[in-house]
């Protein structure tokens, strides 16, 4: 596995190592121990979750904040999506700024995702299922979001703003320079 620091050397990408022949294919795409040397921090992951939309569907930005921040690990089990990670922590020299990569089946590549950052993502495929690992479990009276559209983030989510679909939600979270409950 090869485990690569993004622009926010926080973000780390993650490729796993493919083992292919006639038969098919095998891929290790989690383990515990090299992951954990990668971030340099133990993470335990305690709950994972599956979501499959359509193309345009774009879900985010959203963010937990603590006690029950969450850091994820995802990748893209059918189709593909434009995943975007928005670094939210004010004291972060890196503030404001975000990492916005294809995740797909096809490239296997998986992106994790510390907590304090918010996170999002758009269906460039058909229809896409993503996966992901989180822990700490979900709990809506922490859950946060921030506009996908906020002018200052200039996030290029490669689709028309009027194609997207979003949630009711989602089509009403603040700024970023509004947003509540941001990480210090």
């Amino acid at each position: 596995m090869n485990f690569i620091p993004q622009v926010i050397p926080d973000i780390i990408l993650i490729e796993p190592s493919m083992h292919q022949d006639n038969r098919g294919y095998f891929a290790e795409t989690f383990r515990e121990d090299l992951f954990n040397d990668a971030i340099g921090s133990n993470i335990n992951f305690i709950q994972e979750n599956e979501s499959r939309s359509s193309r345009g569907v774009l879900r985010g930005l959203h963010y937990q904040i603590p006690p029950v921040s969450q850091s994820k690990l995802l990748k893209v089990i059918q189709g593909s999506v434009l995943d975007v990670a928005v670094d939210i922590r004010k004291s972060s020299h890196t503030f404001g700024q975000h990492v916005a990569l294809e995740l797909s089946a096809e490239n296997k590549l998986q992106l994790f995702v510390p907590s304090g950052f918010a996170h999002g993502f758009v269906v460039l495929s058909d229809t896409a299922t993503l996966s992901y690992k989180v822990d700490n479990y979900y709990a809506q009276v922490h859950e946060r979001g921030i506009a996908f559209d906020d002018e200052s983030l200039k996030i290029n989510w490669q689709f028309k703003s009027d194609i997207l679909k979003l949630s009711d939600k989602d089509k009403n979270n603040p700024t970023l320079a509004n947003a509540i409950d941001l990480f210090d």
